[in-house]
């Protein structure tokens, strides 16, 4: 079993237990990355049951791991959750195709053995500018992600995501969303890293983009991929992860990128290991700062999902181009 399919196991168990999936969409969700039904039966079998929703306001305790701010964070926004409803309005920051002064469209480019879908937004005009790849979640090249690829755009940067079901026919081509991440995990981890290394040499052909400057962020499995990227992609000169799932520490020792991690506090299969990557990241001389946001849960920069936090998800989102900016615009 590989570090992403165990880690999406986990995911589907802690959203199950939590009442965010049902039993049905669970077992299929765990059926399509074991590959095995009587398997995720068993795993499901052995899980505590979903919690009912809570009729009460949250607990005023709290994990007690302390956000560690960076140069750049000088103050932790003490966020808090969102009700489902409020997760559903759209927010401030979206971006609209063609409006800003930008340009957004499907693209299609060669890859390894095939040819890869991807959605590319830029600023209106020559250019060249810097570049910046985004990875989708577990789900693929969705609709929030497009908006965040244009995001990107906005900010004065070339976006780029990449569909990693392109192999498939593409996201919009599967019909059944369940089977999404079930398809994305059965290919090996070089692939993501190579689909992504080729959408980034598509890049450097186009005139409008600077082609010695290119960052990376991606989002919960996306925040996983942002991380192989950085080790195997010596020419990414920054990456923010959004609590995806680490890589060794004995394979950091590759990484150039300047990396900041966003994590959320309760997000503890993923900011668990913080201390560990920290410390490896440390020890190998490497540029690395963290951001660990109080009060909130996985995937809370979603603002599709239950889980969004506005104020948290507009404060890293600062954050992560003001990153950018110190590292791909200096």
């Amino acid at each position: 079993m590989t570090d992403f399919q165990r880690y999406l196991l986990e995911e589907f168990v802690e959203d199950y237990q939590e009442g965010l999936l049902t039993r049905r969409d669970a077992l299929k969700l765990l059926a399509g990355v074991t590959g095995n039904l009587a398997l995720a039966t068993s795993i499901l079998a052995a899980c505590a049951p979903p919690v009912q929703p809570a009729t009460t306001s949250a607990p005023t305790t709290e994990p007690t791991l302390a956000p560690t701010a960076a140069p750049m964070n000088t103050a932790m926004p003490q966020a808090t959750a969102t009700t489902a409803s409020a997760a559903t309005a759209a927010p401030a920051a979206t971006a609209l195709a063609g409006s800003g002064n930008i340009e957004a469209s499907e693209v299609e480019f060669p890859g390894e053995g095939a040819t890869l879908m991807g959605y590319l937004a830029r600023p209106s005009g020559d250019g060249p500018f810097p570049a910046v790849l985004v990875c989708h979640e577990n789900r693929g090249l969705t609709d929030h992600i497009k908006d965040v690829t244009r995001r990107v755009a906005r900010a004065g940067y070339v976006g780029l995501a990449v569909d990693l079901l392109s192999r498939q026919g593409g996201t919009a081509a599967i019909t059944d969303s369940t089977q999404v991440p079930g398809l994305l995990t059965s290919a090996p981890q070089e692939q993501y890293v190579q689909d992504f290394t080729s959408g980034w040499r598509y890049l450097q052909q186009q005139p409008y983009v600077q082609a010695d400057s290119v960052g990376m962020t991606g989002f919960c499995f996306g925040g996983g991929v942002t991380w192989r990227v950085a080790i195997r992609l010596p020419e990414l000169r920054a990456a923010v992860p959004f609590y995806g799932p680490h890589p060794s520490v004995d394979e950091v020792k590759d990484i150039q990128a300047a990396v900041l991690g966003i994590y959320a506090e309760r997000d503890q299969r993923i900011t668990g290991g913080v201390e560990a990557i920290e410390a490896a990241m440390k020890a190998n001389n490497k540029v690395y700062e963290k951001v660990i946001y109080p009060n909130t849960d996985h995937a809370f920069h979603n603002d599709t999902g239950q889980r969004y936090n506005a104020e948290a998800a507009q404060d890293a989102w600062a954050k992560t181009l003001a990153w950018f900016d110190q590292y791909l615009k200096a």
